[in-house]
């Protein structure tokens, strides 16, 4: 049986560390192992209920396998990338109560929360964020690093480019698309297509 390590020890990656354990392969397939992050006494106010080990230096082996419980889309790629190129195995995480229809591609280190919604025809990158009761529109594509915070909406032909942010609470109407490494902040209503590298917040969303 492999040994799971959850790469950050912040609130989602707390979060994460339950949902993994709600996993019918949790005790089947692989057994929670704890964290890694350079904190060590990041769950020192909740009681130390799993081991913290050290991210800087750690070395992958054949025996774990890991979730990332981070985020933010450009602390996940600096945390993730070089442990990928050390050889981490890194799992696809679909809660149980997650609803995933017909013809959607799920990338390395996808994370679908408890609650979301992906319908069909539908692509999401590697290590794609969806967190709670999130919607995901038919013939939507995510690219990479991208985060969905609970409960957004990404409706019909929606394009997210890689490393994407998208706030609570934010959606975006279909056909739109939102550029690379853009921010849409929470309860924003994206209705007109958004540029690479900005934040728009409001409803309509405007660039800030």
């Amino acid at each position: 049986m492999k040994k799971l390590l959850i790469v950050g020890a912040g609130g989602f990656g707390r979060e994460l560390y339950a949902w993994a354990g709600q996993h019918p392969a949790c005790g089947r397939e692989w057994e929670l192992a704890g964290f890694l992050d350079d904190n060590a006494s990041a769950l020192a106010s909740f009681g130390s209920f799993a081991p913290v080990h050290s991210l800087t230096g750690h070395r992958p082996s054949a025996d774990m396998i890991y979730l990332c419980g981070v985020g933010m889309p450009a602390l996940k790629e600096k945390l993730i990338t070089p442990l990928l190129a050390a050889g981490a195995e890194f799992l696809t995480l679909v809660h149980p109560r997650a609803l995933v229809g017909a013809r959607v591609k799920l990338g390395k280190g996808v994370i679908l929360c408890p609650g979301a919604v992906v319908s069909v025809d539908i692509d999401l990158g590697d290590f794609v964020t969806v967190n709670l009761n999130c919607t995901i529109g038919h013939d939507a594509s995510l690219g990479p690093w991208t985060t969905l915070s609970a409960q957004c909406d990404v409706t019909g032909h929606v394009r997210l480019a890689d490393r994407v942010f998208m706030g609570s609470r934010a959606s975006v109407i279909p056909g739109k698309s939102v550029g690379s490494r853009s921010v849409v902040g929470a309860g924003a209503v994206v209705v007109t297509d958004v540029p690479a590298g900005v934040t728009v917040v409001g409803s309509p969303a405007r660039i800030l």
